[in-house]
């Protein structure tokens, strides 16, 4: 009866990390119009995410002025024309769009506070974006653009 238990223990711990690595392997869904990953929680899983930089324009990277990288961030992108392409939720620091070569406004929502920026994506290449959140909003102003 022990052995079952355990059994049933050891099952629980294994579903769980299958949990654990699905959710670190979140990308856009099937039918999205605009293909994104995101992640980059832990060494593997940065260097998922690092891999599939070359078939990105845009990368979108979440810290706080600190340096301690961020997830949960909500994005959302509107082309040039204000049309929304992508609205979701980064589960990592790290967050890759596919979008077509042209001008977008990205708004990045973290623990209340929303970063924004005009962005231009390349043809070809890999556009790169920091987004510095502060640790206290009311004491620390966010870290002036370079």
């Amino acid at each position: 009866m022990r052995q079952l238990a355990l059994l049933k223990g050891f099952a629980a711990v294994a579903l769980a990390g299958a949990a654990a690595f699905a959710h670190a392997q979140t990308a856009s869904p099937a039918d999205a119009p605009v293909p994104f990953a995101s992640g980059g929680v832990g060494d593997t899983d940065l260097a998922r995410i690092t891999a599939l930089e070359p078939d990105y324009r845009l990368k979108l990277v979440f810290t706080a002025i600190e340096g301690n990288y961020l997830a949960d961030v909500g994005v959302k992108v509107t082309d040039g024309k204000g049309q929304p392409v992508i609205a979701a939720v980064s589960e990592g620091p790290i967050f890759l769009a596919r979008l077509p070569a042209g001008n977008y406004h990205v708004a990045a929502a973290y623990e209340g506070t929303t970063m924004t920026r005009k962005v231009s994506v390349p043809a070809s290449g890999l556009r790169t974006e920091y987004l510095r959140w502060p640790s206290d909003p009311a004491t620390n102003p966010p870290a002036p653009r370079k």
